[in-house]
């Protein structure tokens, strides 16, 4: 098999797409829990300058999305089409929850009626909330593992998605998801607003740091697949210190209330928890509760090595563009929000 750098195509391919998700879950992550958060805010000012926060880059962080289904589909056509007729229902309410979220931005400021534009803060708060606990969802039970049978046909029902090792990994995303919305609003505010945020902040670390701990201990206990390479490699331990670490930095900046250094951190617990995350799963990207036999390997799954070539062609020139459109954006629009009467 050919390799680059010592590493064969799938598994390039496989840090790739992890590359894509983590990107997604960094970048969109804070939008989704400021989102969550909306209905905190009581005045019509607030919210606005909320929505204003996250505004000029919440459509960019979603290309993030787009893109890492496109690859997957790319480079693991298999593992495209197994969770994605597996998770058909909750794939097609994290669709509609998309297009509410995405309305309820645009279409809030339209009119001034109060009831219209409480409408739509209820429908930005539920969608926001409900795209983090399904992605969540889906997490947990990749985890988990799924029933399959050796054509890899799911033989579960929907409710084999609410055990309750996911719906932790679901309500835990949703805790990160508003450290990391409730810390970059506390960046892009400031007076009574920001006053409030703090406030908020310090709430949400904490709902967090219980979620993780919580999701740690149940791992250890209840996961044994996705600790196994731990075991046979000690060094890779120093990631779990690692997240540990960095959880304990974003409550000492918050306390401190160096609200960048707290972001980067929060960005950095989001980046690391979903490295563990793949380092669990590696080589499978598909767990069968049935029988191990039934798990999907990345080269099970993987494409032709001449396919998996091209795209890699692909998207070495692709990535870094998008990675600089948004360095360009979250630089242009940077600073404290300022309304005028172009914003939302």
């Amino acid at each position: 098999m050919e390799t680059i750098l010592g590493l064969d195509l799938p598994t390039w391919w496989f840090l790739v797409i992890g590359g894509l998700i983590t990107g997604y879950g960094v970048l969109d992550g804070f939008d989704l829990g400021a989102g969550a958060l909306h209905l905190f805010f009581n005045k019509e000012e607030s919210r606005r300058i909320a929505l204003n926060a996250i505004g000029p880059v919440w459509d960019g962080n979603e290309v993030w999305l787009v893109i890492a289904g496109g690859a997957l589909f790319a480079g693991f056509p298999l593992v495209y089409g197994v969770i994605f007729s597996t998770f058909y229902i909750p794939f097609m309410l994290f669709l509609v929850a998309l297009i509410f979220r995405a309305i309820s931005i645009e279409f809030r400021s339209k009119e001034p009626m109060l009831w219209w534009r409480k409408m739509w803060d209820i429908s930005y708060m539920v969608s926001s909330t409900l795209i983090t606990l399904l992605l969540g969802l889906v997490l947990g039970n990749l985890i988990n593992g799924l029933p399959f049978n050796e054509q890899h046909e799911f033989t579960g029902t929907i409710w084999t998605f609410f055990n309750p090792y996911s719906i932790l990994i679901s309500i835990t995303t949703l805790s990160l998801f508003m450290l990391h919305g409730a810390i970059y609003l506390a960046m892009k505010t400031e007076n009574r607003l920001y006053a409030k945020l703090t406030i908020l902040v310090n709430n949400c670390s904490k709902f967090f740091i219980l979620c993780f701990i919580m999701t740690s201990l149940a791992t250890l206990i209840y996961i044994p697949h996705m600790t196994a390479e731990f075991k046979e490699n000690p060094v890779l331990f120093a990631l779990p210190l690692l997240a540990v670490l960095v959880v304990l930095n974003i409550k000492r900046n918050i306390d401190s209330r160096k609200y960048f250094t707290a972001f980067v951190f929060s960005s950095t617990t989001t980046a690391i928890l979903l490295i563990l995350f793949a380092i669990g799963l590696y080589p499978n990207i598909i767990i069968s509760s049935t029988d191990p036999a039934y798990n999907v390997s990345i080269y099970q799954a993987a494409s032709t090595t001449k396919s998996l070539k091209i795209m890699m062609l692909i998207a070495a020139i692709g990535t870094p563009l998008v990675l600089g459109y948004t360095i360009f954006v979250f630089w242009t629009f940077r600073g404290k929000v300022k309304l005028n009467e172009m914003s939302y």
